[in-house]
């Protein structure tokens, strides 16, 4: 699976109808159920209003779902690929070219 951090703010839209928002993120949920992934969703305060940690098996599926959700005028959202811990160290301690 590969890892994704997803920042994301909700537009003057989303903001107005923050109420609907719990049966938004069922939607999201069920797009990212739909190809096999698992998410994570943090309410924040700051500079983001929510953060998502989310798996999926490609780098198509989280670009895919993310156009689909931004096309819906809610939120805006800024997208970050990640590696665990161990994915990392493996990177890392590679020999480079």
């Amino acid at each position: 699976m590969l890892s994704f951090v997803v920042l994301g703010n909700w537009t003057e839209q989303g903001i107005k109808n923050v109420q609907e928002t719990p049966d938004r993120i069922k939607t999201t949920r069920s797009m990212i159920e739909k190809v096999k992934g698992k998410m994570q969703l943090f309410y924040t305060l700051g500079k983001y209003d929510f953060v998502m940690i989310v798996e999926v098996p490609r780098d198509e599926d989280i670009m895919a779902i993310l156009l689909c959700l931004g096309s819906m005028g809610n939120v805006r959202t800024t997208t970050m690929k990640a590696w665990t811990e161990t994915e990392g160290s493996k990177i890392l301690s590679a020999k480079h070219p």
